[in-house]
């Protein structure tokens, strides 16, 4: 790779980095050519990027950006996984491929601006995602509302009640 090439290569991966707010750094040590094209093929399918970087270039593409927090784990053969909106449905994903391919080891993540060690990738991964989260907490701002609703309602429907039963009983009114 000659030095235009290299130039070229820090300033797409710093375009690519300065929009990161999330990445996963991975060891693919040992990660067989098949494998690799499928965890690409995945990634790609949820709109998740993938990509294998040279040390020295990631380095110099990530100052000044969130992923320079991360410049101690750049270390070894490394890959970047990073997804512009949904982090855990990436995390599930990635967990999902290091338990069925031993080869592929986190070294690290950046989640929301903030290092997360490998040993508690785990924990994004088994959180539910950004969907159902919003779906629950519109359910428990939608309960009190609906509550609220009934209990006002109640005086209402009670008198109603209440007045159809007067004509059956025969009580007379004035």
């Amino acid at each position: 790779m000659n030095k235009a090439e290299k130039e070229q290569t820090v300033e797409y991966l710093s375009d690519q980095f300065r929009s990161i707010e999330s990445a996963f750094l991975i060891n693919y040590r040992g990660l067989k050519v098949v494998d690799a094209t499928e965890l690409r093929r995945k990634i790609r399918e949820i709109d998740g990027r993938y990509v294998v970087v040279k040390n020295t270039l990631a380095l110099r593409a990530a100052k000044q950006t969130k992923l320079e927090q991360l410049e101690d784990y750049f270390e070894g053969p490394t890959a970047v996984a990073y997804h512009p909106k949904d982090v855990v449905g990436l995390a599930k994903l990635l967990n999902e491929i290091s338990k069925s391919n031993p080869s592929f080891v986190f070294k690290a993540a950046l989640v929301e601006g903030k290092v997360v060690p490998a040993s508690e990738i785990q924990a994004i991964a088994s959180m539910p995602s950004k969907e159902v989260l919003l779906g629950k907490l519109a359910f428990l701002l939608k309960a009190p509302l609906q509550r609220l609703t009934t209990v006002l309602k109640a005086p209402v429907r009670d008198l109603g009640l209440v007045l159809k039963l007067v004509p059956k009983q025969g009580v007379q009114t004035n």
